[in-house]
């Protein structure tokens, strides 16, 4: 299972979260930051749909998969402050 970290961190003069290299938008105070990455999370955990996916392999070979909807990650909020 595949698991993903949200950070709260400081930026651009109040608060945000964080995954991968990629900032979400500021929030005024570390709390409203802290509830936007909880309600992403939430979003992540939740099932979706069984999907037909395709994508292209390093060698530009198409492939087709099937991805399920219940295939969710785990989710955790970390404070890096």
């Amino acid at each position: 299972m595949t698991k993903i970290v949200y950070e709260i961190i400081p930026h651009d003069g109040g608060w945000a979260f964080k995954l991968d290299g990629t900032i979400s938008q500021s929030y005024p105070t570390h709390d409203a930051a802290y509830d936007a990455a909880k309600r992403v999370a939430m979003e992540q955990r939740r099932p979706g749909e069984t999907v037909g996916i395709s994508w292209e392999d390093e060698r530009g070979r198409w492939h087709d998969e099937l991805s399920s909807g219940d295939d969710r990650p785990e989710v955790d909020i970390v404070d890096k402050t």
